[in-house]
This record gives C-alpha cells, sequence and structure tokens, in this order.
C-alpha cells in the first residue's frame, strides 16, 4: 500500500523532474563534454521534452481520475514512441562498423531541406554519426540509459492507468 500522500499528481510532478535531470545530463553531455548529438539523439530529446511536458501540464491541472488516465495514456504513447527510437539507436550501435550506414547531413540541414515527411524518415533511419559510442557509463551508452528511462517511465504510466477507480481523488 502507497502512502496517502503519493497521489497521481505526485507521480506527473516526478516524471516531469525526471525528464528535466535527463534534459540537463543532455545539455551538460553536449556543452560541458562536447558530445555533438546525433539525429536520434535530438529525436530522442523531443520525447523527454514532450513526456516531461505532459507530466507539467497533469501536474498543474491535477485532473480526477478519468483525466489521470488520460494523462497516463498520454505520456505511455510518447514513452513508446521515444523508446522506438532509442532502441532503433541501441541498435545501430551494436552493428559492426562496416554494417553502420554511412554518415549523413545535420538534423538543422534535413530538416531545413526536406519535406517533413521524408525528414522524420531519415531521422528514423538513422545514420553513421548515430552508430557511433562517444560515451558511455557502466558500458551502457546514453541512447541505452535513454531506453531504460523510456521504459521506467512507460511501467509508471502504465501503473497509473491501472490504477483501480477510486471515489475522491
Amino acid at each position: 500500500m502507497l502512502p496517502s500522500w503519493f497521489t497521481s499528481r505526485m507521480l506527473f510532478l516526478g516524471v516531469f523532474a525526471v525528464c528535466t535531470a535527463m534534459m540537463a545530463c543532455g545539455y551538460w553531455l553536449q556543452f560541458a563534454l562536447g558530445l555533438e548529438p546525433c539525429p536520434l539523439c535530438m529525436t530522442q530529446r523531443v520525447f523527454i521534452v514532450a513526456v516531461g511536458l505532459a507530466g507539467l501540464v497533469a501536474t498543474l491541472h491535477d485532473p480526477a481520475r478519468l483525466g489521470t488516465r488520460i494523462y497516463a495514456a498520454v505520456m505511455a504513447l510518447l514513452c513508446v514512441a521515444g523508446g522506438a527510437f532509442s532502441a532503433r539507436h541501441v541498435w545501430l550501435q551494436s552493428l559492426p562498423p562496416d554494417q553502420a550506414p554511412a554518415c549523413g547531413p545535420s538534423i538543422d540541414y534535413i530538416l531545413d531541406t526536406f519535406p517533413i515527411m521524408e525528414a522524420l524518415e531519415i531521422l528514423l533511419r538513422g545514420n553513421g554519426n548515430c552508430a557511433i559510442v562517444d560515451w558511455s557509463f557502466m558500458g551502457v551508452s546514453i541512447p541505452g540509459w535513454t531506453l531504460l528511462a523510456f521504459g521506467g517511465l512507460l511501467a509508471l504510466s502504465a501503473w497509473t492507468l491501472l490504477q483501480p477507480r477510486t471515489k475522491s481523488r
């Protein structure tokens, strides 16, 4: 049994805090350590921000049970999508160097030059820059940690969705 102070609002605030910490870590890696994010990294960041914003809006809104489930479902879908990009990235990093796709243009060039659907396809496919492991912690690369985080956030969202109905908030 959870303590009475642990409400869905606290959970959503926690999701927002985790996503904020993930973005802070990403910016630290980028600006303090000089690691340049690849297109798949940038795409994962978009989903981290989206999950975090959903958590923030849910915290501020503090909805009743149906609203809580809607927010949790939205966050779950965003986590699945972000996790898919992370899984693709981990897979690209696991390929032998001769099987990795060729290096491609920057994300800015892709978004400026191609129609949105083609740009999304290019981002999903990834490129040779995405296959390089620049940094790891405990043997797990950045996309691996991001995949674990999306999995944890998905589990929290699913747990919120599966809670029994209550008469009060």
